[in-house]
């Protein structure tokens, strides 16, 4: 790749890896530290997230105006100002406050980096956003390790370290993405002026809708199914390998995958459903579990899924994007992932509670046969204008 688009890959790590040390203990320090009820630490949790959706939105349209080079500064300094007011006080109610900037922040820094990436090495198609998706994987893995060895030793230094990490982030920015080309240069079919719903954009808004369906679903595995393994008597410990397994296949397998995906000559749309319909296999087989052997098959056949799903969709969001909104693009698409995990688990455990676990499996494999719908169909009106125009000509 091009050195470019390695500082931005290693500048994805590093962010990412900061604030993996924290995501983690969120629950368990609200809970155990500041004396709050679970559904307490649910609610603002679901504030980071929603304040998440608006910085990704803030954030890509900031790199449509501006740049990503000052996109980028932006939600580094604002992170970093919530992060470091987390380290001077962590007490209660200023961690809600604190919690709910740095999702803002943060949101703005994803779709700028993705757009940017997309902007810098466009020859590089889908293997440039797979870079970054692996970069995040190889992130949240680092960062889940070393903050449970720092929380070892006293939890609240967790967020020290989180802090000298996104200073670190904050050198590479500075230092290195000054220089880099952020704005896109491509030759636009339809130069798009405020918010008029074009044939793209309804694309885009089809696609995000699917993305958001399939998140809700995958984030059972971080919400329902661990409360369910612990249920039948699966440890927690268990439960943590599953995600050792799946961090590490993202880095080890992806690059398989990327050349796989190029072997069998795949669109992008046959990616994502073909990456969709091995989540559907996943909950089928998560459905019948009662051992672990069971849980970990599922979660292989799973992360497989996602390594066709998650890398295809932003790059999907950069070819529609027309000139001038490629960072609006990202910040649409990031927001239907967050989106996604913040409704997921909330959804998921009224239906478990109301119903049980079988029948959330099977409404979560439903929404995924309605994420397919979705994204099978994004391009349909793109295709009819297109063949509009062939005709006019």
């Amino acid at each position: 790749m091009p050195k470019k688009v390695w500082l931005l890959v290693i500048g994805m790590v590093i962010n990412v890896t900061g604030s993996s040390f924290l995501w983690p203990f969120n629950s368990i320090y609200m809970h155990d530290h500041l004396g709050q009820s679970l559904s307490v630490a649910g609610t603002v949790l679901m504030l980071n997230s929603l304040t998440g959706v608006f910085g990704n939105l803030i954030g890509g349209i900031m790199f449509d105006k501006w740049g990503g080079y000052k996109a980028i500064l932006s939600g580094i300094f604002i992170t970093l100002a919530a992060v470091a007011g987390l380290v001077l006080h962590h007490e209660w109610p200023a961690y809600v406050v604190w919690m709910a900037v740095i999702g803002f922040g943060s949101g703005m820094v994803f779709p700028s980096m993705y757009a940017m990436i997309g902007a810098v090495w466009p020859e590089g198609g889908r293997r440039a956003f797979s870079a970054m998706y692996v970069a995040q994987n190889m992130g949240v893995a680092v960062g889940s390790a070393l903050g449970g060895l720092v929380a070892s030793y006293k939890i609240e230094y967790i967020f020290a370290a989180n802090l000298m990490l996104y200073l670190v982030f904050l050198f590479i920015a500075l230092s290195g993405f000054r220089g880099i080309q952020a704005m896109p240069e491509k030759k636009a079919k339809e130069k798009q002026r405020g918010w008029k719903l074009t044939p793209s954009m309804q694309a885009l808004l089809m696609l995000s809708t699917g993305y958001m369906f399939a998140w809700m679903a995958y984030t059972q595995w971080q919400a329902t199914i661990s409360t369910y393994m612990q249920s039948l008597h699966i440890s927690l410990k268990s439960y943590s390998l599953l995600w050792t397994i799946n961090g590490a296949m993202i880095v080890l397998a992806q690059p398989f995958i990327t050349w796989l995906v190029q072997k069998l000559k795949w669109t992008l749309k046959q990616q994502v459903l073909a990456g969709t319909l091995i989540f559907i296999a996943s909950f089928l087989i998560v459905a019948q579990a009662e051992q672990f052997s069971m849980f970990l098959a599922a979660m292989v056949v799973l992360t497989i899924g996602e390594m066709f799903v998650w890398p295809a969709v932003p790059t999907i969001a950069n070819t529609l994007a027309p000139e001038g909104k490629i960072g609006f693009y990202q910040g649409l698409v990031n927001s239907a992932a967050t989106g996604g995990r913040m409704f997921g688990p909330v959804l998921g455990g009224i239906i478990a509670d109301v119903y049980s676990m079988h029948v959330l499996f099977f409404v979560m494999m439903a929404m995924l046969v309605v994420s397919m719908a979705v994204m099978g169909v994004y391009d349909q009106k793109l295709k009819a204008k297109q063949a509009d125009r062939h005709v006019a000509m």
